[in-house]
């Protein structure tokens, strides 16, 4: 039985699911049905005879992609077995425990959770023998906090001090000489924090082209929800996946963007079809959650932007 995407989708959501052939960017406005075009496209891709176990889908949650490929499979009327649905990080790990020899990891790598990075940068800070006697040197989770927004925002020390806790600016050369010792100890120890599995895929695709081909052979079409909330190693992951004429569709709205303060940059989304030439966008601005008055003070607010993909909600 195949699927009536005129009778369940509206024109703008039936033309993302639709579209197979290049890269695409979705401007999925509020209440937009969003999830609904995700799923039916996934459910177009295995009806058009894709197998699952070529399709990727990049998700902030776990639960988010399970459910999407889980709902897939309802419409279709059969299960995506064999679907790859995920965080950046879970695949990350995955690509990485395959490979780990290839990745520097010659005996395997362990992967530390925020417990264990505070307790390694307690270890690392007594050894270099730092804060004793200083009751106002910034504690184990306050440094853990400055490393990772180092590392995700891409900034040095000094700058993510200067606009989050000037108030620690003093302690500068005492946390860039702990976070070089943190990842020091990390690599000789075989470990790797969260942050570190999206930089070092980064670095495992550039500096192996067969396992990055090898990749994108496996998975021709990659999907990314919540596009806007990417950071900048995300975007770049993304390109390396999908190469520059790929089948890549991004997902999501540049007002809707909330994860600056952990290194999510809207520019992800205002670029996207400069990195992918030849990129169709496709707007969702019909909402189905909210009544006119309301959209039309939305679309108000939203004429104010600078940087921005027109669009106008409409119930």
């Amino acid at each position: 039985m195949s699927i009536d995407f005129e009778r369940e989708l509206n024109p703008a959501q039936r033309e993302a699911a639709l579209h197979l052939d290049g890269p695409v960017l979705v401007i999925a406005g509020a209440g937009s049905g969003k999830t609904r075009t995700i799923v039916y496209r996934l459910a177009h891709l295995v009806e058009t005879h894709v197998s699952p176990e070529n399709i990727l889908l990049l998700t902030f949650t776990r639960r988010a992609a399970q459910e999407m490929l889980l709902r897939a499979g309802h419409v279709l009327g059969r299960p995506l077995t064999g679907a790859s649905g995920g965080t950046f990080h879970s695949f990350a790990y995955a690509v990485l425990r395959r490979n780990a020899f290839d990745a520097g990891y010659g005996q395997g790598l362990t992967l530390m959770d925020r417990s264990d990075s505070e307790d390694l940068l307690g270890e690392l800070k007594a050894h270099l023998d730092l804060g004793k006697g200083d009751r106002s040197y910034p504690k184990r989770a306050t440094l853990a906090d400055i490393i990772t927004k180092s590392r995700n925002k891409e900034l040095p020390i000094g700058g993510i001090l200067d606009r989050e806790a000037y108030h620690l600016l003093p302690y500068q050369p005492d946390i860039e000489r702990l976070a070089e010792e943190y990842a020091r100890a990390k690599r000789a120890q075989g470990l790797m924090d969260y942050d570190d599995l999206l930089f070092e895929l980064e670095r495992l695709l550039l500096e192996r082209p067969d396992i990055r081909d090898g990749l994108r052979r496996r998975y021709p079409f990659v999907m990314v929800d919540e596009y806007q909330d990417t950071n900048l190693v995300q975007a770049r992951l993304v390109r390396l996946l999908a190469g520059e004429a790929g089948n890549v569709m991004a997902v999501g709205d540049d007002a809707q963007s909330i994860y600056a303060f952990r290194g999510a940059t809207v520019d992800n989304i205002l670029a996207f079809p400069r990195l992918f030439p030849g990129t169709a966008i496709i707007k969702l601005e019909q909402n189905h959650r909210s009544t006119q008055p309301i959209l039309e003070l939305t679309n108000a607010i939203l004429q104010n932007a600078g940087e921005k993909y027109d669009k106008t909600l409409f119930s």
